[in-house]
């Protein structure tokens, strides 16, 4: 009997939210890191918050096709939430100090997306980037609060968990970021893996005819944007739990600038590119910042440049050439073998 289309379209959802071979190894890849590489727990941490801060930008550029040039403004309510919660005892448990950063985030990102949700991609980008930089001129004022220039002094962060103190070689705090980056992740793939995540991409390719179906268009992309600044906050908390900083220049440009480069190097619409672009822009930033400490900006933008010129699928087609004819030539192999199958 031939199935309904409704019910190929089910299954084809059901077959496409499923965990790939390919996942599973990248996040036990992501497991092991914490012990093959004892030496980089530092650079690692900082790999993980700017993975989840650039997931988050994915979910709206990737998904909705929300452009933003100041998302740092909801990373930097998350990292000022958990600096003063922890600088004053108000929250002294280090994870329910980050939900509360999250949803302090969530908030002005509910709040501000009837703004930016007006107008053409050209107007949310001035529109996002105004609120950054209001929002870092009131931490600016609120000096007695924020401490202005000089940032948040005697941050102490407790155990997490009450159990697990963060150290000075960065271990602890390398697990904590990596395992909220995972829950947080897998919580994004249920996301955009369920009809609401579905009608993001409708909006994304046709507002016009998603809106002529019945979707809430405005009402789905708030709620998108509001669960991003979410994600942004925690990263922002994160970044102050693991290095007991909370300064101005978490709501730098430079900050949202560098989080549209991750998702250049690591491409959007998949999760995984804000993730892979996190770890390759900042291992190439410290690896070309100690060879050319005064020129590592031009090599960055240099590589930006050769990753826009050739394209990401030549440049992964180069890459998984050699594995290809491998795989390939032993498949011949196998296939000639007596009983043998090509796979």
């Amino acid at each position: 009997m031939t199935a309904i289309p409704h019910e190929a379209m089910g299954r084809q959802l059901v077959a496409a939210a499923r965990w790939r071979p390919a996942e599973w190894v990248f996040w036990l890849f992501a497991a092991a890191t914490v012990l093959l590489f004892p030496d980089r727990y530092l650079i690692l941490t900082e790999v993980a918050w700017l993975g989840l801060f650039a997931l988050s930008l994915d979910l709206i550029l990737g998904y909705a096709g929300i452009v933003s040039l100041g998302h740092a403004a909801f990373f930097g309510i998350g990292a000022y939430s958990a600096g003063l919660l922890a600088k004053h005892g108000l929250i002294n448990e280090p994870v329910l100090a980050l939900v509360v950063a999250g949803f302090a985030a969530a908030v002005v990102g509910f709040l501000t997306s009837f703004l930016v949700m007006r107008g053409s991609d050209l107007t949310r980008l001035m529109v996002t980037l105004a609120i950054a930089l209001v929002l870092r001129e009131l931490a600016n004022r609120f000096s007695d609060i924020t401490g202005g220039f000089d940032g948040l002094q005697g941050i102490t962060v407790a155990p997490v968990l009450g159990l697990f103190e963060f150290d000075l070689f960065g271990k602890v705090g390398y697990i904590y970021c990596l395992s909220v980056l995972f829950l947080l992740f897998v919580l994004a793939r249920r996301i955009v893996h369920s009809p609401f995540g579905l009608s993001l991409r409708a909006i994304r390719n046709n507002p016009l005819r998603a809106a002529a179906i019945g979707i809430p268009v405005n009402r789905r992309l708030i709620w998108i944007y509001t669960v991003a600044a979410f994600y942004a906050g925690v990263a922002g908390a994160l970044f102050t739990q693991s290095s007991a900083i909370a300064s101005l220049d978490v709501f730098a440009f430079d900050r949202s600038a560098d989080l549209m480069l991750v998702l250049v190097i690591g491409g959007t619409g998949y999760l995984y590119g804000g993730l892979i672009g996190a770890a390759i822009f900042k291992l190439l930033q410290q690896e070309v910042s100690s060879l050319t400490p005064q020129y590592w900006q031009f090599w960055i933008g240099l590589v930006l440049v050769v990753i826009v010129l050739l394209g990401r699928q030549r440049i992964e087609s180069a890459v998984t050439f050699v594995p290809r004819r491998i795989a390939r030539l032993f498949g011949k192999e196998i296939a000639a073998l007596p009983g043998g199958e090509a796979p």
